[in-house]
């Protein structure tokens, strides 16, 4: 194995636990827009986290300007997307020095919303990005197996288990965590940023399939041997675990999607 040291890629603190998790979260979150952004795909990309509990309620919003940089926008785009979740109540703006934008919304509806998103696409667009996406997670395990440590593939395995016993939000921040710390460890920050970034677009959709205790449980065994072909240094194990696991997951979705438009 390589002798590199783990994490820090990008700026992001990478580790086990919810504290790793959480971080992944919002890295995933904030992460640049794929095209020159409009202030529905921002207001989406931040409705998208506060529906799912993501973001928390009472949580403080970066400024406009922040939010513009980490997003790759316009200032006044930001600031359109904003005042778009001020008006469906999902934010709160409050003046003063400790003022700034808070989440006032809640996850409480999560399910419901994604599930909309999720009846408006077709059987092939969905196909499609759960393509790309497992090209990408399964080319970072890949990696990861050639590069990580046994000290890395232990932090790993217990955000995995930290995972495993979580429910609700928390088990979203893991499952977010778990692919993005599977990205950093294969020491490329084009690949995390990649994985980053698809992790913004599909993965609040994957999320709708992790509902059920036998799909988490499923889910849970798979993450346990990607850390096993991790461990073994067993590249191309890693990668097909991996893509299994995304194509078993888009076939869950598929199946929510068919039985709701009956």
């Amino acid at each position: 194995m390589a002798a590199e040291s783990g994490g820090g890629l990008m700026g992001f603190t990478w580790g086990p636990g919810a504290a790793a998790a959480r971080s992944a979260t919002h890295a995933a979150i904030f992460a640049p827009l794929a095209s020159a952004g409009r202030a529905e795909a921002v207001a989406q990309r931040l409705a998208d986290a506060i529906q799912l509990g993501l973001l928390e309620q009472g949580e403080r919003l970066p400024t406009e300007s922040e939010l513009a940089r980490q997003f790759g926008v316009a200032t006044v785009t930001a600031r359109e997307a904003l005042e778009s979740l001020r008006v469906a109540g999902l934010i709160e703006t409050r003046r003063g020095r400790a003022g700034g934008s808070f989440v006032s919304g809640s996850g409480d509806d999560a399910r419901a919303a994604l599930a909309g998103r999720l009846a408006g696409m077709s059987r092939v667009e969905l196909r499609d990005m759960g393509l790309l996406y497992g090209i990408i997670a399964g080319a970072a395990a890949e990696r990861a197996a050639l590069f990580t440590t046994p000290d890395e593939v232990e932090a790993l395995s217990l955000l995995v288990e930290d995972g495993a016993v979580a429910n609700g939000a928390a088990a979203r921040r893991a499952e977010n965590g778990i692919r993005l710390e599977v990205a950093a460890l294969a020491r490329s920050a084009r690949l995390v940023a990649e994985q980053v970034r698809v992790q913004a677009e599909f993965g609040p959709l994957l999320w709708v399939a992790l509902q059920e205790y036998a799909v988490l449980a499923g889910n849970a065994a798979r993450h346990r041997m990607l850390v096993a072909a991790i461990g073994a240094e067993e590249p191309e194990r890693a990668r097909r675990i991996v893509v299994e696991q995304v194509g078993w997951l888009v076939d869950r979705l598929l199946a929510i999607r068919e039985a709701a438009d009956r």
